[in-house]
């Protein structure tokens, strides 16, 4: 008997702690929310600064999603027109992202870096083949992307983000695991 009325007690505390405080609005859409520097949103593809595709057409992204979202179908890469510095590049690539849980595996199993999550998180829309991301889709969201997607406003640079001042890269991240504190780039060279 005691044991309940103590519960009742500490929830009913907790209540009034809470109703004291002053309410935080935001007004969104007008105002958006900065997201953590490890949030995962929208997929992103990425280019060299030559111009070619980062994307080797490996399938370790594919391989290691678990929901089994992205689908890369690798083709031989021209010699005299690369589109890729790889024997091969993705021909075809693709990201269902109803089934996708945005769990970030996919950019941490990337030897490359071409695939990388930002901070975009308004991805609703009224057609379910909008939501199947395709290669043009994701290498340039700002012109295939569907309308409804893409959000100028959000795909600002992260604050305290650097990657030397190389643009994009600044904006979606390298996502790190907990257990290392260096990007990717530098665990490779060391």
């Amino acid at each position: 008997m005691l044991n309940g009325v103590g519960a009742l007690l500490r929830g009913l505390w907790t209540t009034l702690k809470h109703s004291v405080r002053p309410a935080i609005t935001v007004r969104y859409p007008e105002q958006k929310r900065t997201v953590s520097a490890n949030f995962r949103g929208r997929h992103r593809l990425y280019r060299h600064d030559n111009g070619l595709e980062r994307c080797i057409g490996c399938e370790l992204c594919a391989g290691a999603c678990p929901s089994q979202a992205i689908l890369v179908e690798p083709a031989e890469n021209d010699s005299e027109h690369p589109v890729s510095p790889g024997e091969r590049y993705a021909k075809r690539y693709e990201i269902n992202m109803i089934r996708c849980i945005f769990c970030g595996l996919c950019e941490e199993a990337c030897p490359v870096d071409a695939i990388k999550l930002g901070p975009e998180y308004e991805l609703s829309d009224y057609d379910r083949g909008s939501f199947v991301y395709t290669k043009e889709m994701l290498l340039d969201p700002e012109h295939y992307a569907p309308r409804r997607q893409v959000h100028a406003d959000v795909d600002v640079p992260r604050p305290g983000y650097t990657d030397g001042g190389k643009g994009l890269s600044d904006l979606y991240g390298t996502y790190r695991p907990m257990s290392s504190s260096t990007p990717r780039a530098k665990r490779d060279e060391a």
